[in-house]
């Protein structure tokens, strides 16, 4: 694995599991500047300034930043350790606009679990002003195997016997 390259076929072991596993290898969300700044039982929270180039045509925040950034901390809520929890689906309503400079705040927890889905609240703050609120539906995906060694790497433990 190197810092471009996520670890994605490391997940399913329990140690590669959760939000912090997650957001290591959430190359996306750290690339924007988005911090997981805490997190727990069903809960986390992220934090995000926005750039010169996350604004659209009319100087306020896109959209689809206030998504995405929504969306990485309803990921980070949803992701415990020893699970792997993917979106279903999710929505956004925007309240008020956002511009260059402003740092967000979302604080998202789950409202609703049974068996494997779950409905999350992810509410987006610049200061104590809220200006976005996001519903999204989990899904917890049955545990991958843990990944086995590869066969090279038994191949090169065994040395070649002499001829």
């Amino acid at each position: 694995m190197t810092d471009t390259q996520p670890a994605a076929h490391l997940i399913g072991g329990q140690e590669h599991t959760g939000p912090e596993a997650m957001y290591a290898n959430d190359l996306a969300s750290r690339h924007l500047g988005i911090t997981l700044d805490d997190h727990g039982d069903g809960h986390a929270t992220c934090s995000m300034t926005v750039t010169e180039t996350m604004v659209n045509g009319h100087g306020i925040t896109h959209g689809g930043y206030i998504f995405l950034f929504a969306d990485t901390t309803f990921a980070m809520a949803c992701n415990e350790i020893g699970s792997v929890t993917v979106a279903s689906g999710g929505d956004v309503t925007f309240l008020r606009p956002s511009r260059t400079g402003d740092t967000l705040t979302a604080h998202g927890k789950r409202v609703a679990a049974t068996g494997r889905s779950g409905i999350y609240d992810v509410e987006v703050f610049r200061g104590e002003e809220l200006i976005a609120v996001y519903r999204g539906r989990s899904r917890t995906l049955p545990a991958p195997p843990a990944p086995s060694p590869s066969p090279s790497a038994s191949a090169s433990s065994n040395p070649p016997a002499d001829r």
